[in-house]
């Protein structure tokens, strides 16, 4: 097993309120749509209220070049996963001691949004004292999934080895994809939905002296995972590489499908640890966006309360892909959870695919 010792966020510094994203929409996309009032509506029915963007407002009116955006990437995504590492290794809210860098024995860098080779966590290792031996995985591809995806494939590393710590860092700048001249409703849709936002969560495994380090009554301790991978579902979410970048992808069929496919999933997990839904008392839930959020308790039968830290997430941040899931487990982390209640991560994302953690408080 491995336990969730600390989170940490680094959201961008540019705070874009959806009032002003309605208007930047309705200035882009308004000659190319008769009904575009009516499709504006997604801005406010989407239960957003702010977002953070790498840039302001105004850098998105000029078409950049897919060279420009990722050099911005890369500069960006060292800057912000720096801050979020050291955040994460002395968060006060959850560690007595600082964790040294070269107590790190494998780094999992998460991204969907972005190019860099070499990749992000060797570039911040030439800033940052980790051990030069330390293990880099830097996986690519898994866009709103991925959060969850590390924490499992961080988790099954500590397995192996059991004296571990582990840094999932995620990065996605989600906004610098932004396709200038792409006026087709998926473009919009996404316009409306995605940000940029950083996080990195730290875990341990069953051999680390957590007592050195935990300050909370109890930490959340992942006791199992399931990734699943519907069939001939290619089209569902992703991206088209084209010559200018990267084209979004989004189905609208994304609620109906959760709707009529993540229920038996989720049962088909618990029912080996011989637990039920209504038995799981933290939900850490990725909140694609409020038609999704909303499929997942009709699916699930999930309460409003359940639901409520992944709601607050989408408000204030919206949908920073793979990243968004660590801003929703903070959030839980932060509340007073007793010992012995269970949690359940969920993410979904492209393939079509889920990633499914089982989580467990315990005291350290």
């Amino acid at each position: 097993m491995a336990t969730i010792l600390s989170v940490a966020e680094a959201p961008p510094p540019n705070i874009i309120w959806q009032k002003d994203a309605v208007e930047f929409a309705r200035e882009k996309f308004g000659p190319a749509f008769k009904n575009i009032n009516r499709l504006l509506s997604v801005f406010q029915n989407g239960q957003i209220e702010k977002r953070h963007f790498i840039k302001d407002l105004h850098w998105y009116r000029v078409n950049r070049t897919l060279s420009e955006k990722n050099d911005c990437f890369i500069e960006a995504a060292v800057d912000l996963g720096k801050q979020a590492i050291q955040d994460c290794l002395q968060n006060p809210e959850y560690l007595k001691n600082k964790v040294l860098y070269e107590d790190i024995d494998a780094i999992f860098t998460i991204c969907t949004t972005g190019l860099a080779t070499p990749s992000i966590e060797a570039r911040i290792m030439n800033e940052l004292p980790f051990s030069p031996h330390t293990k880099r995985i830097p996986i690519w591809g898994l866009g709103c999934a991925g959060g969850a995806s590390g924490l499992s494939r961080a988790y099954e590393y500590c397995l192996a080895f059991p004296k571990a710590m582990v840094l999932v860092l995620s990065i996605e700048l989600c906004s610098l994809t932004f396709q200038h001249d792409d006026l087709s409703k998926s473009n919009l849709i996404g316009a409306s939905l995605f940000a940029d936002g950083v996080a990195c969560t730290l875990l341990a495994g069953n051999e680390v002296n957590l007592e050195r380090y935990s300050k909370k009554q109890a930490y959340p301790r992942v006791i199992g995972v399931q990734s699943t991978l519907m069939e001939n579902s290619l089209d569902v979410m992703g991206w088209d590489v084209k010559d200018e970048g990267l084209y979004v992808v989004f189905s609208k069929d994304i609620p109906l499908i959760v709707k009529k496919w993540l229920r038996p999933n989720v049962e088909r997990f618990l029912n080996q640890y011989e637990l039920a839904i209504d038995e799981i008392n933290q939900l850490i839930v990725h909140p694609g966006g409020k038609k999704v959020l909303d499929a997942y308790g009709e699916s699930l039968s999930l309460s409003a309360e359940k639901l409520a830290p992944s709601f607050e997430v989408l408000s204030k941040y919206g949908n920073m892909s793979s990243v968004t899931i660590f801003y929703v487990l903070n959030r839980i982390m932060r509340k007073l959870v007793k010992p012995n209640e269970w949690g359940l991560a969920l993410a979904l994302g492209p393939g079509f695919s889920s990633e499914l953690l089982l989580v467990r408080w315990e005291q350290v």
